[in-house]
């Protein structure tokens, strides 16, 4: 290269008497002309080139009309001075009167360049810059200004225009550049209702739509070679090179191909040329390539491509469209000793995303010894996006390596052939780089190889991660990729969450529990829901609802069937133990409108956890499920659900009650004796009518207290009891006591007899006259005597 410096020439360029060429002598009278215009002279004194000039002009015409409809977007190449432009913009919307103007941008970086060229602009209008805690802030926008707009996704630059002034900037090639979104989509958007702004009645409340693009180079001389050279080599200005598809063919007649990648970059005319077209569909598909990317693609051991092409006609000499690009990256196959050491650790190393990932999630150190490959990129024509080219594409990949498109024979016969151990540093040692003499090869493989004629590598599954939304995680399900890790936060430039999904390849390698379909995946994936239904009212609690169902994808629809039957004893024990008596009692009084929405919210949340994982067979329309997700996992009040669901708040509670009714229906035919057993209730008093008449009830009372005082009169003349009174010998007795008394009643009318009988005692038998005696003895001083009223 050095040896050709001396031999390098300047640029031709055209030029007049006073050495200008023909933009610099336009640039010189448009300054002139406008020298004495304020704010626009000062701000044009600035510009380097004609172009730049003119967008300044464009942007301060839009900020002078003041209507606030209006959206200029400024499209260039590396170099060519739109920052400045937007920057020398601000500096005149300042000077306008403009007191709100937002500045965003992917990263500060990338503002650099835009807020030197403000603080420039603020000089040449005498300007003196205030910090920013030198004012306060208001509260409504009236500028905003995007630079790099097609760094942001395309759903947040769509959110960030409003009833305002906006100003956007992106580069649409180069390094900096990613991708043609904008300008395919949002910009024809802009462009499309700007128009119909125009020929419609309320022109002034619509929006009104201009776009810049600049040309000529700051950076570079014009027509730099140089330029040229480095844009060609690292594919930088590719989005010219998207050819125009000759015939869309059908999804199942196209087949997939292995690209060899020595072929690829040998620089042979065709080659570069197909190099130029994939890295075409990479810029148009909105991902953003440097050249470490192309870096990857050229010469990682573990990375390989694939391309989807419609039937090939041979006899033509020309390369076939390319449909669909396919980049994937080998990984797994790490020693288990690593993968202990590593969660011991605590530690994710470089490298190897989807198994560290797994192992991390689930702590298992089994995951990272099995092999997978990671799909990095999948890119589709412009022209062909939702036609079914990608999924047909997904599907070959996954079929390959399963082995399903090549003969087993062949399979089994390279697998007996094992592929010699190289020594890294023995290789380095035979080749020099100072020595290697870079010419063009010969001996080149095909570029593209059949997939039946390639041995496809054992793996055991496919894995992917991207940012998550809608559109993408619905495409990756749709192809039985389930989701096993979702980042805790989102980006703070994409605004999305980080989502890695995984796909079980059927091998023989690796037993499958059971006849799930997500194959030795399955135990994990349902642990994953588990978990998931308790981070969405946490970490999770401000994802959109629709995409929560998705990622969830829970299972509504059940088959109708008689819940005792199914129901086992462990489920009623279950149920019990989630819902207690109770609050099965406060879920009935709501369902027949006793009580109001929030006394069960409790009872929502509980229902909608064990609902979520499916241990309530009870079928819910698609609305109901997403209501009862938002309410009772996402902990959302009716107001955020009101404007997510885009309902009435009435709507809302009447899905509501449906929901609990049919929870409600299910767990009373399930569980009502169980739970009526366990509540605490007071006994309860049964009254019953008479049998008989009143009169009959009165006469058996009073026969019945009759009776009851005979028995006890006929007890009081008991003979065991009078026999305590009984005189042995009564006419002697008698006759002697009357004998004592003069033969006459004494006036007291009461007569002394003497008897030889004792009272009863505890004892019934009578006592003997031994032992008469021999009481008598122990006690001289008794006698027992009877006196007897007469």
């Amino acid at each position: 290269m050095y040896c050709h410096m001396k031999n390098i020439t300047a640029v031709p360029v055209q030029e007049d008497s006073e050495g200008l060429s023909e933009a610099e002598r336009e640039l010189r009278n448009l300054k002139e002309q406008l020298n004495e215009d304020f704010p626009v002279g000062p701000l044009i004194r600035k510009c380097c080139t004609l172009d730049q000039g003119k967008a300044v002009i464009t942007f301060l015409d839009a900020i002078l009309d003041k209507t606030l409809r209006s959206t200029v977007a400024l499209l260039a190449a590396r170099g060519r001075g739109k920052s400045a432009a937007l920057g020398l913009a601000i500096a005149g919307a300042v000077a306008a009167g403009y007191s709100n103007i937002y500045v965003t941008a992917p990263s500060p970086e990338n503002l650099k360049t835009l807020f030197d060229f403000v603080c420039k602009g603020f000089a040449m209008l005498e300007y003196k810059y205030i910090l920013p805690h030198e004012h306060e802030k208001l509260s409504q926008v009236e500028l905003l200004v995007v630079d790099e707009a097609a760094a942001i996704p395309l759903p947040v630059v769509r959110s960030l225009l409003g009833p305002y002034l906006v100003f956007l900037a992106s580069t649409v090639n180069g390094y900096e550049g990613t991708g043609r979104s904008l300008s395919l989509k949002l910009l024809q958007q802009l462009e499309e209702q700007s128009r119909m702004s125009k020929s419609a009645d309320n022109a002034l409340s619509g929006r009104l739509f201009k776009k810049i693009e600049l040309s000529e180079s700051i950076r570079y001389a014009s027509g730099d070679r140089i330029e040229q050279w480095l844009n060609a080599l690292l594919c930088l200005d590719v989005t010219n090179t998207i050819p125009s598809i000759r015939r869309l063919p059908q999804p199942g007649d196209c087949d997939l191909y292995y690209v060899n990648r020595d072929t690829l970059f040998s620089y042979h005319k065709d080659s570069e040329l197909f190099l130029q077209r994939m890295m075409a569909l990479y810029v148009a598909s909105h991902y953003k390539n440097s050249p470490n990317d192309l870096q990857l693609m050229a010469d990682a051991p573990a990375h390989h491509l694939f391309v989807l092409l419609g039937p090939v006609d041979e006899s033509e000499n020309r390369l076939p469209d390319i449909l669909c690009v396919i980049q994937v990256c080998l990984e797994g196959k790490i020693t288990q000793e690593s993968a202990k050491r590593a969660l011991k650790e605590g530690r994710q190393p470089f490298g190897d995303q989807i198994p560290w990932k797994f192992s991390q999630q689930f702590a298992d150190d089994v995951f990272p010894s099995l092999s997978g490959a990671r799909i990095v990129r999948i890119a589709t024509h412009p022209s062909a996006m939702r036609m079914g080219y990608g999924s047909a594409a997904v599907e070959l990949l996954t079929r390959y390596f399963e082995g399903q498109l090549t003969q087993l024979s062949e399979v089994e016969t390279e697998d007996a052939l094992e592929t010699p151990q190289v020594n890294v540093t023995e290789a380095a040692e035979k080749f020099s780089l100072l020595e290697e003499n870079i010419t063009s090869r010969t001996d080149l493989p095909p570029l593209l190889v059949p997939l039946r004629e390639r041995r496809p590598e054992r793996l055991h599954y496919l894995g992917v991660s991207f940012g998550l939304t809608l559109d993408l995680f619905r495409f990756w399900r749709k192809h039985k990729f389930a989701p096993f890790f979702i980042g805790n936060a989102p980006n703070s430039v994409t605004g999305e969450y980080t989502c890695m999904v995984l796909k079980a390849l059927k091998n023989d390698d690796v037993e499958a529990a059971g006849s799930d379909e997500w194959g030795f995946y399955g135990p994990y994936h349902r642990e994953y829901k588990r978990r998931l239904v308790e981070l969405l009212g946490s970490t999770y609690r401000k994802m959109n609802y629709r995409l929560a169902m998705s990622v969830f994808d829970p299972k509504i629809n059940f088959v109708e069937q008689d819940p005792t039957a199914s129901a086992s004893s462990e489920f009623l024990n279950f149920m019990k133990f989630v819902l207690e008596p109770h609050e099965m009692k406060r879920l009935e009084a709501y369902s027949n409108s006793l009580i109001d929405y929030p006394l069960i919210r409790d009872v929502a949340q509980k229902l909608a956890r064990v609902y979520f994982l499916e241990y309530l067979p009870v079928s819910l329309s698609y609305a109901q499920a997403s209501l009862l997700l938002c309410y009772g996992l996402q902990h959302k009040d009716i107001p955020e659900i009101e404007g997510e669901m885009n309902l009435e708040s009435q709507q809302i509670l009447s899905l509501f009650m449906k929901v609990m009714k049919r929870l409600c229906k299910y767990l009373n035919n399930l569980t009502s004796k169980e739970l009526d057993a366990t509540v605490s209730r007071l006994k309860a008093i049964k009254m019953e009518p008479h049998a008989i008449s009143v009169d009959e009830d009165l006469h058996d009372a009073a026969k019945k207290v009759q009776d009851e005082m005979k028995a006890k009169s006929e007890g009081l003349l008991d003979p065991e009891l009078i026999q305590q009174f009984a005189i042995v010998d009564r006419e002697a007795d008698f006759e002697n006591a009357l004998r004592n008394g003069g033969g006459k009643i004494v006036p007291g009318g009461v007569i002394s007899v003497k008897s030889n009988k004792f009272k009863l005692g505890k004892h019934s038998e009578p006592e003997t006259e031994k032992s008469g005696k021999k009481r008598n003895k122990n006690h001289s001083g008794l006698k027992s005597s009877k006196k007897m009223r007469r």
